[in-house]
Protein backbone atom coordinates (compact mmCIF):
# COMPACT_ATOMS: atom_id res chain seq x y z
CA UNK A 1 0.00 0.00 0.00
CA UNK A 2 1.44 3.11 -1.18
CA UNK A 3 1.35 6.02 1.93
CA UNK A 4 1.01 9.43 1.99
CA UNK A 5 0.77 12.30 4.70
CA UNK A 6 -3.10 13.54 5.78
CA UNK A 7 -2.15 16.95 5.20
CA UNK A 8 -1.46 19.07 8.59
CA UNK A 9 -2.29 15.95 10.64
CA UNK A 10 1.29 14.96 9.97
CA UNK A 11 0.30 11.08 10.07
CA UNK A 12 0.99 8.86 7.11
CA UNK A 13 -2.19 6.95 5.63
CA UNK A 14 -2.54 4.46 3.12
CA UNK A 15 -3.91 5.92 -0.21
CA UNK A 16 -6.95 3.90 -0.04
CA UNK A 17 -8.87 3.91 3.41
CA UNK A 18 -12.30 2.50 4.49
CA UNK A 19 -15.25 4.85 4.44
CA UNK A 20 -17.59 3.14 7.33
CA UNK A 21 -21.38 4.96 6.26
CA UNK A 22 -21.86 1.54 5.38
CA UNK A 23 -21.31 0.13 8.80
CA UNK A 24 -23.99 2.36 10.70
CA UNK A 25 -27.48 3.06 8.10
CA UNK A 26 -28.19 4.03 5.13
CA UNK A 27 -27.25 1.31 2.97
CA UNK A 28 -29.84 -1.45 4.02
CA UNK A 29 -28.48 -3.85 6.56
CA UNK A 30 -25.16 -4.37 7.80
CA UNK A 31 -24.58 -7.37 10.48
CA UNK A 32 -21.65 -6.49 13.15
CA UNK A 33 -20.27 -9.72 11.81
CA UNK A 34 -19.84 -8.66 8.34
CA UNK A 35 -19.04 -4.92 9.48
CA UNK A 36 -16.30 -6.52 11.47
CA UNK A 37 -15.25 -8.84 8.46
CA UNK A 38 -15.49 -5.72 6.24
CA UNK A 39 -12.70 -4.00 8.41
CA UNK A 40 -10.59 -6.80 9.09
CA UNK A 41 -10.79 -7.46 4.75
CA UNK A 42 -9.47 -3.47 4.55
CA UNK A 43 -6.50 -3.88 6.82
CA UNK A 44 -5.86 -7.02 5.73
CA UNK A 45 -5.12 -5.16 2.22
CA UNK A 46 -3.20 -2.48 3.94
CA UNK A 47 -5.58 -0.37 5.08
CA UNK A 48 -5.02 2.31 7.81
CA UNK A 49 -7.49 5.11 7.41
CA UNK A 50 -10.90 4.49 8.56
CA UNK A 51 -13.74 7.62 8.05
CA UNK A 52 -16.76 7.86 10.23
CA UNK A 53 -19.08 9.95 11.99
CA UNK A 54 -21.59 9.92 15.01
CA UNK A 55 -24.76 10.43 13.13
CA UNK A 56 -23.89 6.82 10.91
CA UNK A 57 -26.63 4.85 12.59
CA UNK A 58 -26.43 7.04 15.50
CA UNK A 59 -23.13 5.98 16.18
CA UNK A 60 -23.37 2.27 15.37
CA UNK A 61 -20.58 2.74 13.04
CA UNK A 62 -18.10 4.68 15.24
CA UNK A 63 -18.70 1.87 17.93
CA UNK A 64 -18.17 -0.59 15.61
CA UNK A 65 -15.01 1.07 13.89
CA UNK A 66 -14.18 1.88 17.89
CA UNK A 67 -14.50 -1.85 19.31
CA UNK A 68 -12.03 -2.99 15.72
CA UNK A 69 -9.71 -0.55 16.26
CA UNK A 70 -9.04 -1.56 19.92
CA UNK A 71 -7.40 -5.22 18.47
CA UNK A 72 -5.73 -3.18 15.79
CA UNK A 73 -3.38 -0.42 17.07
CA UNK A 74 -1.94 1.92 13.96
CA UNK A 75 -5.44 2.63 12.67
CA UNK A 76 -6.03 6.43 12.18
CA UNK A 77 -9.57 6.91 12.85
CA UNK A 78 -11.43 10.00 11.44
CA UNK A 79 -15.20 11.20 13.08
CA UNK A 80 -17.35 13.61 11.83
CA UNK A 81 -20.04 15.62 14.24
CA UNK A 82 -22.40 17.82 13.56
CA UNK A 83 -25.18 16.11 11.44
CA UNK A 84 -27.26 14.92 14.60
CA UNK A 85 -28.85 18.34 15.19
CA UNK A 86 -30.99 20.75 13.09
CA UNK A 87 -28.97 22.69 10.65
CA UNK A 88 -28.53 26.36 11.49
CA UNK A 89 -24.95 27.97 12.21
CA UNK A 90 -26.25 28.48 16.10
CA UNK A 91 -25.36 24.98 16.63
CA UNK A 92 -22.01 25.31 15.59
CA UNK A 93 -20.75 26.15 19.54
CA UNK A 94 -18.47 25.40 22.13
CA UNK A 95 -20.94 23.64 24.32
CA UNK A 96 -21.72 21.15 21.80
CA UNK A 97 -18.51 20.65 20.16
CA UNK A 98 -17.85 19.78 23.82
CA UNK A 99 -21.10 17.59 23.87
CA UNK A 100 -20.61 15.91 20.58
CA UNK A 101 -16.78 15.40 21.20
CA UNK A 102 -17.65 13.63 24.62
CA UNK A 103 -19.96 11.01 22.69
CA UNK A 104 -17.61 10.05 19.87
CA UNK A 105 -14.87 9.25 22.77
CA UNK A 106 -16.88 7.15 24.39
CA UNK A 107 -18.25 5.80 21.02
CA UNK A 108 -14.79 5.09 20.03
CA UNK A 109 -13.24 4.13 22.83
CA UNK A 110 -10.40 6.88 23.35
CA UNK A 111 -9.27 9.89 25.14
CA UNK A 112 -8.21 11.99 22.45
CA UNK A 113 -10.01 11.92 18.49
CA UNK A 114 -7.83 11.28 15.76
CA UNK A 115 -9.40 13.56 13.19
CA UNK A 116 -12.66 15.79 13.81
CA UNK A 117 -14.22 16.93 10.89
CA UNK A 118 -17.56 19.29 10.59
CA UNK A 119 -19.88 17.24 8.73
CA UNK A 120 -20.84 19.99 5.73
CA UNK A 121 -22.68 22.36 8.11
CA UNK A 122 -24.42 25.50 6.85
CA UNK A 123 -22.25 27.21 4.83
CA UNK A 124 -21.45 30.37 7.16
CA UNK A 125 -19.84 28.09 9.26
CA UNK A 126 -17.06 27.86 7.32
CA UNK A 127 -16.55 31.70 7.96
CA UNK A 128 -17.45 31.87 11.45
CA UNK A 129 -13.94 32.88 13.42
CA UNK A 130 -15.69 31.29 17.07
CA UNK A 131 -15.44 27.64 14.77
CA UNK A 132 -12.25 27.65 14.58
CA UNK A 133 -11.29 29.26 17.81
CA UNK A 134 -13.11 26.93 19.17
CA UNK A 135 -11.81 23.68 17.46
CA UNK A 136 -8.25 24.99 18.47
CA UNK A 137 -9.35 24.98 21.99
CA UNK A 138 -9.80 21.37 21.65
CA UNK A 139 -6.94 20.50 20.15
CA UNK A 140 -4.83 22.36 23.02
CA UNK A 141 -6.94 20.34 25.78
CA UNK A 142 -6.28 17.42 23.58
CA UNK A 143 -9.74 16.16 22.88
CA UNK A 144 -9.03 15.91 19.57
CA UNK A 145 -5.64 15.56 17.79
CA UNK A 146 -6.19 18.05 14.53
CA UNK A 147 -9.50 18.83 12.96
CA UNK A 148 -10.89 19.45 9.10
CA UNK A 149 -14.23 19.84 7.48
CA UNK A 150 -16.56 18.10 5.22
CA UNK A 151 -17.71 20.01 2.40
CA UNK A 152 -20.17 19.63 -0.67
CA UNK A 153 -19.18 22.68 -2.58
CA UNK A 154 -15.77 23.92 -3.60
CA UNK A 155 -16.69 27.73 -2.33
CA UNK A 156 -16.88 26.01 1.24
CA UNK A 157 -13.31 23.65 0.58
CA UNK A 158 -11.56 27.07 -0.55
CA UNK A 159 -12.86 29.25 2.32
CA UNK A 160 -11.68 26.00 5.34
CA UNK A 161 -8.34 25.92 3.67
CA UNK A 162 -7.18 29.54 4.19
CA UNK A 163 -7.84 28.91 7.90
CA UNK A 164 -4.25 27.82 9.31
CA UNK A 165 -5.64 25.15 11.67
CA UNK A 166 -7.63 23.34 9.31
CA UNK A 167 -5.91 19.53 8.79
CA UNK A 168 -8.03 18.18 6.04
CA UNK A 169 -10.61 18.55 3.86
CA UNK A 170 -13.23 16.30 2.60
CA UNK A 171 -15.12 16.89 -0.56
CA UNK A 172 -16.49 14.28 -3.49
CA UNK A 173 -14.75 13.55 -6.25
CA UNK A 174 -14.53 10.91 -8.74
CA UNK A 175 -14.73 10.17 -12.67
CA UNK A 176 -18.19 12.46 -12.86
CA UNK A 177 -17.33 15.13 -10.30
CA UNK A 178 -13.97 16.78 -11.44
CA UNK A 179 -14.50 20.46 -10.18
CA UNK A 180 -12.43 19.84 -7.03
CA UNK A 181 -9.56 19.99 -9.63
CA UNK A 182 -9.63 23.53 -10.82
CA UNK A 183 -8.93 25.40 -7.14
CA UNK A 184 -9.81 23.03 -4.42
CA UNK A 185 -6.50 20.50 -5.27
CA UNK A 186 -4.18 23.09 -6.24
CA UNK A 187 -4.87 25.23 -2.81
CA UNK A 188 -5.31 22.37 -0.73
CA UNK A 189 -1.36 21.24 -2.64
CA UNK A 190 -0.48 25.19 -1.83
CA UNK A 191 -1.87 25.44 2.06
CA UNK A 192 -0.42 21.46 3.22
CA UNK A 193 -4.10 20.71 3.62
CA UNK A 194 -5.11 17.06 3.19
CA UNK A 195 -7.80 15.81 0.72
CA UNK A 196 -9.61 13.10 1.51
CA UNK A 197 -11.68 11.56 -1.69
CA UNK A 198 -15.32 10.83 -0.35
CA UNK A 199 -18.02 9.12 -2.66
CA UNK A 200 -15.19 7.99 -5.36
CA UNK A 201 -17.53 5.07 -6.78
CA UNK A 202 -20.00 7.27 -7.15
CA UNK A 203 -22.15 5.10 -4.50
CA UNK A 204 -20.91 2.46 -6.49
CA UNK A 205 -22.08 3.13 -10.15
CA UNK A 206 -18.43 3.20 -11.22
CA UNK A 207 -17.59 -0.26 -9.39
CA UNK A 208 -19.11 -1.25 -12.83
CA UNK A 209 -22.03 -3.91 -11.25
CA UNK A 210 -24.74 -2.02 -11.95
CA UNK A 211 -27.27 -2.39 -14.55
CA UNK A 212 -31.59 -0.92 -15.23
CA UNK A 213 -32.52 -3.90 -13.39
CA UNK A 214 -30.35 -2.89 -10.24
CA UNK A 215 -32.82 -2.27 -7.30
CA UNK A 216 -32.15 -0.76 -3.85
CA UNK A 217 -33.42 -1.43 -0.40
CA UNK A 218 -35.87 0.72 0.89
CA UNK A 219 -33.45 2.00 3.66
CA UNK A 220 -30.79 2.52 1.27
CA UNK A 221 -30.35 6.05 -0.11
CA UNK A 222 -29.55 5.19 -3.36
CA UNK A 223 -33.50 4.49 -2.78
CA UNK A 224 -34.59 7.37 -1.23
CA UNK A 225 -32.23 10.15 -2.12
CA UNK A 226 -31.58 10.35 -5.85
CA UNK A 227 -33.24 13.87 -6.19
CA UNK A 228 -32.33 14.77 -2.66
CA UNK A 229 -35.41 13.79 -0.61
CA UNK A 230 -33.32 13.21 2.54
CA UNK A 231 -30.11 15.35 2.21
CA UNK A 232 -27.57 16.57 -0.34
CA UNK A 233 -28.31 15.08 -3.72
CA UNK A 234 -24.40 15.16 -4.22
CA UNK A 235 -24.25 12.11 -1.88
CA UNK A 236 -26.46 9.78 -3.87
CA UNK A 237 -24.80 8.96 -7.24
CA UNK A 238 -22.61 12.27 -7.07
CA UNK A 239 -25.82 13.46 -7.93
CA UNK A 240 -25.70 11.79 -11.58
CA UNK A 241 -28.86 10.67 -12.78
CA UNK A 242 -28.78 6.72 -12.15
CA UNK A 243 -29.62 5.89 -15.99
CA UNK A 244 -26.73 8.45 -17.07
CA UNK A 245 -24.57 7.27 -15.03
CA UNK A 246 -24.99 4.08 -15.97
CA UNK A 247 -24.17 5.05 -19.90
CA UNK A 248 -21.48 6.74 -19.03
CA UNK A 249 -19.70 4.04 -16.80
CA UNK A 250 -20.02 1.93 -20.19
CA UNK A 251 -18.41 4.43 -22.75
CA UNK A 252 -15.62 3.85 -19.69
CA UNK A 253 -15.58 0.03 -19.55
CA UNK A 254 -13.38 0.07 -22.83
CA UNK A 255 -10.53 2.05 -21.04
CA UNK A 256 -9.94 -0.37 -17.98
CA UNK A 257 -6.69 -2.13 -18.33
CA UNK A 258 -7.08 -6.21 -18.67
CA UNK A 259 -6.96 -7.53 -15.21
CA UNK A 260 -8.21 -4.58 -12.99
CA UNK A 261 -11.77 -3.92 -12.42
CA UNK A 262 -14.00 -0.99 -12.67
CA UNK A 263 -13.89 0.26 -9.73
CA UNK A 264 -9.85 0.01 -9.02
CA UNK A 265 -9.68 1.90 -12.28
CA UNK A 266 -11.59 4.30 -10.99
CA UNK A 267 -9.99 4.74 -7.50
CA UNK A 268 -6.61 4.70 -9.11
CA UNK A 269 -7.52 7.79 -11.36
CA UNK A 270 -8.54 9.59 -8.25
CA UNK A 271 -4.90 9.00 -6.83
CA UNK A 272 -3.43 10.08 -9.71
CA UNK A 273 -4.58 13.49 -8.86
CA UNK A 274 -1.36 15.35 -7.24
CA UNK A 275 -2.84 16.49 -3.93
CA UNK A 276 -5.45 13.58 -3.07
CA UNK A 277 -4.31 12.34 0.47
CA UNK A 278 -6.83 9.15 0.73
CA UNK A 279 -9.46 8.01 -1.11
CA UNK A 280 -12.60 6.21 1.29
CA UNK A 281 -14.81 3.80 -0.79
CA UNK A 282 -17.27 2.37 1.61
CA UNK A 283 -18.10 -1.57 1.49
CA UNK A 284 -20.56 -3.69 3.04
CA UNK A 285 -18.94 -6.96 2.85
CA UNK A 286 -15.43 -8.39 1.94
CA UNK A 287 -16.05 -8.34 -1.86
CA UNK A 288 -15.82 -7.51 -4.14
CA UNK A 289 -11.93 -6.42 -3.40
CA UNK A 290 -11.40 -2.58 -3.84
CA UNK A 291 -7.66 -3.24 -3.03
CA UNK A 292 -4.81 -4.33 -4.87
CA UNK A 293 -3.55 -3.12 -8.53
CA UNK A 294 -5.37 -0.06 -7.90
CA UNK A 295 -2.87 1.19 -5.20
CA UNK A 296 0.39 -0.72 -6.74
CA UNK A 297 0.19 1.37 -10.35
CA UNK A 298 -1.76 2.97 -13.10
Amino acid sequence: MEHRVLGRTGREVGVVGLGAWQLGADWGQVSEDDAFATLQAAVDAGVTFVDTADVYGDGRSEQIVGRFAKKHPGLTVATKMGRRMEQIPANYVMSNFRAWNERSRRNLDVDTLDLVQLHCPPTPVYSTDAVYDALDTLVSEKKIAAYGVSVETCDEALTAIARPGVATVQIILNAFRLKPLEQVLPAARAAGVGIIARVPLASGLLSGRYDEHTTFAADDHRAFNRHGEAFDVGETFSGVDFATGLEAVRRLAPLVPEGVTMAQFALRWILDQEGVSVVIPGARSRAPPLFGRCVRGR
